[in-house]
């Protein structure tokens, strides 16, 4: 379609045009996200397999205090007189060596089984009595042993960059060079190498509490470990995908698999309404708010910023005491003679529920989109919004040629993590419904409940921290390649530098 036959659509024929092509676009996209993966995977074995081979060549190539390094790390650079740096390779090997043999190889060598001996009444041999014998706790081999994996990999890129550095520095002394000493070494990591430095202590941070978690969180899933195997009284062990399976398995009654289901279904239902009415409303009250004429604009501003100022947890409890039966607003109703009895807006049904929840959601959410659309709003050219007068556009048309287009272009990354976010909104739900209606026809779960507040159920209430573990699993991936897709499918990435 052309451009001047683009502009002549109405509204709502530009916005199917615009889906329709998103739509069609969206396989090819979803293709190269997943042949970007792939590449991804073959550059790193690429690199795993360089690697080698430069190990192997330096291995071959290196003078005898080079090969000494391939074994006591460090040599090389003590015998080309950079003693401090080698003796820092040094005393990281002998640490690695003493931490697996006095601790780490325990659990290593039991992490295939994550145990055997489970505990249990046994004869105590000093006191002939029977006594609580331990056992293995799979809990612990499994942590530890992913720790210790994690370590050995960290072991291993030092170990490679020692020979390489014993390499290097065999090299500056055969042409002539001066190895640099390791008060240079720690002035270039103050200067030229100051990234590296600022970077290094994030990086540790991240990798300890969020990467091995996150690493200990994704095995869980390939586990039996649930309310029947808890450690350290039980032992669980590793069972492949069975826990997945479970999921999508669609059995009669309150089976897990349509609990997944039904949950999937009402998460993504919410995370739609719970964007699109808290972007839109927002962007409709700053707009009202900024019109010319409006008196008291900095009063309305600072009722809002009050309203994002009150804790989200005090503003949803509140609420939840007010949409009782015997609450605020239905003693106000009753008293009206607009209703004789009290309405249980959260307990109910689940439409009445699922309509309460995102009202309220719109409540807490919109001042945030208005504090956000404002600025955006006030940066607008105004002789964009002349040239549409003179061309005979009303404020509606000009709403939808103008506002709305360039708010979607700076903000789709904003709308992007507003929707993943909502996605997994636990405290909305959590504090106003905890999932409620109860049903039968659902595994650990209400008619309100999102996904990642049935998560949380399975793991405080029934113990099934394998399935929880699965549902997180799941749920991270479908988030992932939605906001990766759809923002490479918006102008927002494809034409970063200009609005058109």
């Amino acid at each position: 379609m052309k451009y001047i036959d683009y502009m002549q659509l109405n509204p709502f024929q530009r916005f199917w045009y615009n889906f329709s092509n998103a739509m069609k676009a969206f396989p090819g996209k979803l293709k190269a996200f997943f042949v970007a993966i792939g590449t991804f995977f073959v550059k790193f074995f690429k690199g795993i397999g360089k690697a080698v081979a430069g190990y192997v060549s330096r291995f071959i190539k290196g003078d005898w205090a080079t090969k000494v390094s391939y074994i006591i790390m460090g040599a090389g650079n003590m015998a080309k007189g950079q003693v401090i740096k080698g003796l820092l390779f040094f005393v990281i090997e002998i640490a690695y060596i003493a931490y697996i043999v006095f601790f780490g190889w325990g659990y290593l060598e039991k992490f295939p089984t994550l145990g055997t001996v489970e505990q249990g009444l046994g004869l105590n041999p000093a006191t002939g009595g029977y006594e609580l014998m331990a056992g293995d706790n799979s809990m612990l081999i499994l942590l530890y042993g992913v720790l210790t994996i994690v370590l050995t990999a960290i072991f291993l890129a030092i170990y490679f960059a020692s020979t390489k550095s014993a390499y290097q520095v065999q090299q500056q002394v055969a042409a002539g060079e001066k190895p640099i000493s390791f008060k240079n070494e720690v002035k270039e990591l103050l200067d030229h190498k100051f990234h590296i430095t600022l970077l290094a202590f994030p990086t540790l941070t991240i990798s300890a509490f969020t990467i091995l978690p996150l690493i200990f969180m994704i095995l869980i899933a390939f586990t039996n470990y649930n309310k029947a195997h808890l450690a350290p009284g039980k032992l669980f062990t590793w069972v492949g995908f069975d826990t997945f399976s479970e999921i999508f398995a669609m059995t009669e009654g309150a089976s897990k698999g349509a609990t997944f289901i039904e949950l999937t279904k009402w998460t993504i239902i919410w995370a739609i309404f719970a964007t699109v009415l808290n972007y839109l409303f927002g962007m409709i009250l700053a707009l009202m708010i900024n019109k010319k004429g409006i008196k008291l604009k900095a009063l309305w501003r600072t009722l809002f910023v009050i309203t994002v100022a009150v804790p989200q947890f005090v503003t949803l409890l509140l609420m939840n005491q007010m949409l009782q039966e015997d609450g605020a607003i239905n003693v106000l109703l009753m008293s009206l003679g607009i209703i004789d009895k009290g309405i249980l807006f959260l307990n109910s049904t689940a439409l009445v529920a699922r309509i309460t929840v995102i009202v309220i959601n719109c409540w807490i959410g919109i001042p945030y989109t208005i504090l956000i659309t404002s600025g955006i709003l006030m940066n607008i050219p105004a002789d964009l919004y002349e040239s549409a007068t003179i061309d005979g556009a009303g404020p509606v048309r000009s709403f939808f040629s103008i506002t709305l287009p360039y708010m979607l272009f700076v903000t789709t990354p904003y709308l992007i993590t507003n929707f993943i976010s909502n996605v997994n909104n636990f405290n909305v739900i959590y504090l106003l419904t905890n999932g409620g209606p109860t049903t039968e026809n659902l595994y650990q779960a209400g008619y309100t409940d999102l996904l990642v507040t049935w998560l949380f159920k399975l793991t405080m209430n029934s113990q099934d921290y394998n399935l929880a573990a699965a549902v997180g699993i799941l749920v991270f991936i479908v988030c992932a390649t939605l906001s990766l897709v759809t923002f490479n499918l918006t102008k927002s990435a494809k034409n970063e530098e200009e609005f058109s």
